[in-house]
């Protein structure tokens, strides 16, 4: 890549920075603030460790696209004109609107500098990046509500493998002289959270079909439900069968990394099977020669 392409795009980066700090500083004081947007603090690192890896891979052409690139900087820079001044928009929406400005605009940016082949070499890293657009209240609590139910739901279904009589009423369970919740504060929005974007990133690195990196994200969505409902299990069991405190100790409120490693185990030996089934094919397609890929 050429002086003058790397020094226009740092000054572009740079520009990015003035016109949007208060929106990155906002955002990155609710990531510290609100469990639910904690994997924001990540993103960054992980985009520039994964930009660093397919580097190692791929040597695209440097074919700057100033006119493509130009019109869409100017959009970004429109878009977030409208975020910063709009009235008509609440609080959690500009800021939505500002940071997916900000992202599109680092895109955008390599376009102008660097050109379309360097964007597709590298376009998991930059996508990755609208991990940090904060979803607004209305899509986040959707979210939430969601997880609970999932998780009442798989956490009904554990007690009833285990024989043991159980109601649900919505994120209720009622179990003999046991009433639960699975409140708003024990959705596990924060590990789900962490699962997902981890495992996008080891399917990235670790798998080469698309379809087997887009199962295994999605697998990984209903299993952010199954950990927590496995911690609901666990918790009342041992508070059924050993000390009632467990409802409200340590397991309860700070064991949620125990579950999430269980969960990540699950994703590590599905990650295996995948690359597993990936080599053995790519072994035999090999070994048959040209006529096994008709």
């Amino acid at each position: 890549m050429s002086r003058r392409s790397n020094v226009e795009f740092a000054l572009l980066i740079v520009c990015s920075l003035v016109l949007w700090w208060a929106s990155l500083a906002q955002t990155f004081r609710l990531a510290l603030s609100n469990e639910a947007y904690t994997h924001i603090v990540l993103i960054i690192p992980l985009s520039l460790a994964l930009a660093w890896f397919d580097s190692k891979a791929v040597r695209p052409a440097v074919e700057p696209n100033r006119l493509g690139g130009l019109f869409l900087l100017a959009g970004t820079l429109a878009l977030g004109c409208f975020a910063r001044w709009s009235v008509v928009l609440a609080p959690d929406w500009r800021l939505t609107l500002s940071m997916f400005a900000i992202v599109t605009w680092w895109i955008a940016s390599v376009v102008v500098c660097f050109g379309v082949p360097v964007l597709r070499a590298f376009i998991f890293p930059l996508c990755f990046l609208f991990w940090l657009v904060p979803l607004p209240n209305v899509l986040l609590n959707e979210i939430i509500v969601s997880l609970q139910n999932g998780s009442a739901s798989a956490a009904r279904w554990l007690f009833e493998l285990a024989r043991i009589p159980v109601t649900q009423n919505g994120i209720r369970l009622s179990l003999s002289g046991l009433d639960l919740e699975v409140a708003r504060e024990c959705s596990s929005i924060r590990s789900s959270m962490v699962l997902i974007v981890t495992t996008m990133v080891l399917a990235h690195l670790f798998l080469r079909s698309w379809w087997r990196k887009l199962l295994l994200v999605l697998i990984a969505i209903p299993l952010s439900a199954a950990k927590n409902a496995l911690r609901i299990f666990v918790i009342v069991q041992l508070a059924m069968r050993v000390n009632p405190e467990y409802l409200n100790g340590s397991l309860h409120r700070r064991g949620g990394i125990v579950f999430l490693t269980i969960a990540m185990g699950c994703i590590a030996m599905l990650l295996w099977l995948f690359a597993r089934t990936e080599a053995v094919r790519e072994q035999w397609l090999t070994q048959s020669g040209p006529a096994a890929k008709l």
